[in-house]
């Protein structure tokens, strides 16, 4: 019998190895990386291969590997932002942010209760809110893999599905302490959970400014100068904001926001002005390669490994779940371009924007991970709320990539800002420049 120690490396090196061969191969094929290694930790898992392979559950040690690939997905997420861009979120991000959450809610809250009402009104809300929500560490990758970082469009889907997500964390948390109060809103349970959410960004945003305001001080940069210089331990700038970073995670945690955002909030703050560029430059270069070439694929397929499609196959649990596939997938999609068709943006790119706020992750499994371990739903509401998203984070770039490919203008913009993704195909004339595939300012 193997030990618990050689069962994880070997879960590791399968995991990482095909995720990797996959992520390739789904490129080749004119996909993001992540699609590839979601479909392979669907067929590593119990779905197909895992209950020969040893891979039927996810096992305590995958799940902290999971849980630490999170951490440092926001962070990175975080970092590749940077406060000033929050600062100068129009107030149409913001709306764009809140319609992409509470207009799905609003219609998949009733069609839970439609196809199993004997849920209860509570267990049903919950169910909506992980089916609502959409993927701020998926997200982060896509728009790193589409080469939309640096780009209008990437800056503002990243702050439309922060304001989602901080939406969804807020109202489930507010449901939490409705089910911790018996069933029953109150307006301090309402003010508990805004009151947690004000709290949070308070202190985060706080601390950063103070913090500038230090950096900023002759006297300070001289004595923090002289500290660093009599540290013995290597790279003890990293670990200090290493453990200052896990501190704003544990922060959110502890006031039940969950986790990644302290996480995502730690990375935004930390700038060039906030902890120096000598250390802010390493940590950034240093958790690039860490992560695509670690953390990233692994996240991915033990996302796709924890979803067991077997319970799927009776008619009733069929019925349901490509019912709720199509609620969840049509109101983001819809939504989303609905809302940036009427700020005017472009046909292929309001389309583009909706698949892609399509995306669920992490939190979505988090959140259902907290409800199944408390109780309030069954194995099988929990399959098929991580099923429903493993769905729709797999459509989410497949939908994105073809819309960018039905004309010459966005194929071409599509090139030329992620090549990987082109493969040897033929995208517009030579003589025909790229255009712009950017919102409208």
């Amino acid at each position: 019998m193997l030990s618990t120690q050689t069962e994880f490396l070997i879960s590791l090196f399968l995991l990482l190895g095909c995720a990797l061969v996959a992520g390739e191969l789904a490129l080749r094929a004119g996909q993001l990386a992540l699609v590839g290694q979601l479909l392979v930790g669907v067929l590593l898992g119990p779905t197909l291969l895992g209950p020969y392979i040893g891979l039927s559950t996810v096992s305590p040690s995958l799940s902290a590997v999971q849980i630490l690939a999170t951490f440092f997905l926001l962070f990175l997420a975080g970092l590749e932002m940077g406060p000033t861009q929050v600062y100068a979120m129009r107030r149409t991000t913001l709306l764009l942010g809140l319609g992409i959450f509470f207009v799905p809610f609003a219609i998949i809250l009733p069609t839970v209760h439609l196809v199993a009402p004997s849920l209860g009104l509570l267990t049903a809300s919950f169910v909506a809110v992980t089916l609502s929500i959409t993927a701020l560490p998926v997200m982060a990758v896509m728009v790193s893999e589409l080469g939309l970082s640096d780009r209008e469009f990437g800056r503002v889907i990243m702050a439309a599905a922060l304001v989602n997500e901080l939406s969804a964390v807020t109202v489930f948390a507010l449901l939490l302490q409705v089910n911790s109060s018996g069933g029953h809103l109150g307006w301090m349970s309402f003010a508990t959970a805004l009151g947690a959410t004000a709290l949070f960004l308070g202190i985060v945003f706080g601390a950063y400014y103070l913090l500038r305001a230090i950096r900023s001080r002759q006297r300070w940069r001289a004595s923090t100068g002289k500290f660093a210089s009599t540290v013995r331990y290597q790279e003890a700038g990293f670990a200090l904001l290493m453990v200052l970073s896990l501190g704003a995670a544990l922060l959110s945690q502890y006031l039940g926001l969950t986790f990644v955002i302290g996480a995502f909030y730690a990375g935004l703050l930390v700038t060039p002005e906030s902890v120096g560029p000598q250390i802010y430059e390493p940590v950034r270069r240093v958790l690039h390669t860490f992560m695509w070439g670690l953390f990233i694929p692994l996240f991915f397929a033990i996302t796709g490994l924890q979803t067991n499609l077997r319970l799927l196959f009776v008619p009733v649990a069929a019925t349901i779940f490509l019912v709720l596939v199509i609620a969840a997938m049509f109101t983001k999609i819809g939504t989303g371009s609905i809302l940036t068709k009427v700020q005017k943006w472009t046909t292929t790119d309001s389309l583009a924007f909706g698949f892609l706020v399509n995306s669920r992750g992490a939190v979505e499994i988090a959140m259902a991970v907290i409800l199944y371990t408390d109780g309030i739903i069954s194995t099988f509401w929990f399959t098929i709320v991580v099923s429903v998203g493993l769905v729709c984070t797999i459509v989410a770039p497949i939908g994105a990539v073809t819309t960018w490919k039905s004309n010459a203008a966005s194929r071409a913009d599509l090139l030329a800002r992620a090549p990987r993704l082109m493969g040897h195909e033929l995208l517009a004339p030579p003589d025909e420049s790229p255009k712009g595939n950017a919102p409208p300012s």
